[in-house]
C-alpha cells in the first residue's frame, strides 16, 4: 500500500504537477504517510486525531504533511464524503481550525455535479483512500510564493482530460505487474 501511494506521489501529484507544492516537502522526506489499521469509523476518527495532535506537535521542519491511507474503512465513496463532515468536526473540537486543515483522496472520488467518468475527478483519486493533513501556514506560504495559484485547478483538470483514465491508469501501474 505504501509503494501504491509512493508511487501515486511520485508520478501522479509530482509527475504531473497536480500539487506544484508537494515535491519540496517531498525531496525533504516531510511527508508522513501512515498506513491506518482502523476497520470502523469511530476508530479512524481516534487515529485521525491522533495524526492531527502529532502533526500539531511536530516541528514542520520534522513531518510538514500526513497521509493517513485507511484501506479497511470508507471504500465507499458517499460513505468517505460524509465522513469528511466528521473530520472537519474534530479539526474544530480540537481547536485546530486555522492551523490544521484535512483535504480528500480517494479511488472513486467525485467532485458535486460531475459524472463519475469525468476525468476531472482524477485529480482527487489515489490508489487508497487518504484523508491528507495539512498545515495552513504551509499552505499559506506555498501560495504565496506561486506565480498563479488561481489557475492550478484548471490546469490540473485540463491535465487530467488530457492523459484519461487509461492514462492515468497506465501511469500508476506497478512495474511488477
Amino acid at each position: 500500500m505504501e509503494a501504491d501511494v509512493r508511487r501515486w506521489l511520485e508520478r501522479a501529484v509530482i509527475g504531473l504537477n497536480l500539487c506544484p507544492f508537494a515535491k519540496a516537502v517531498y525531496v525533504k522526506q516531510q511527508v508522513r504517510i501512515v498506513i491506518s489499521d482502523a476497520s470502523t469509523e469511530r476508530a479512524l476518527l481516534e487515529q485521525l486525531g491522533e495524526e492531527l495532535a502529532l502533526l500539531r506537535d511536530t516541528p514542520a521542519e520534522t513531518v510538514d504533511t500526513t497521509l493517513l491511507v485507511h484501506p479497511q474503512v470508507l471504500g465507499d465513496f458517499l460513505d468517505y464524503n460524509d465522513f469528511l463532515d466528521d473530520a472537519d468536526g474534530l479539526v474544530e473540537a480540537m481547536d485546530l481550525d486555522g492551523v490544521l486543515q484535512v483535504a480528500s483522496f480517494h479511488p472513486d472520488y467525485r467532485f458535486a455535479d460531475t459524472a463519475p467518468d469525468d476525468a476531472g475527478n482524477l485529480t482527487n483519486r489515489a490508489p487508497w483512500p487518504i484523508l491528507h493533513l495539512l498545515r495552513e501556514d504551509s499552505i499559506d506560504r506555498a501560495v504565496a510564493a506561486y506565480p498563479d495559484p488561481d489557475g492550478i485547478i484548471a490546469r490540473n483538470i485540463a491535465t487530467m482530460r488530457e492523459l484519461g483514465a487509461e492514462g492515468f491508469r497506465t501511469l500508476l501501474a506497478d512495474p511488477a505487474d
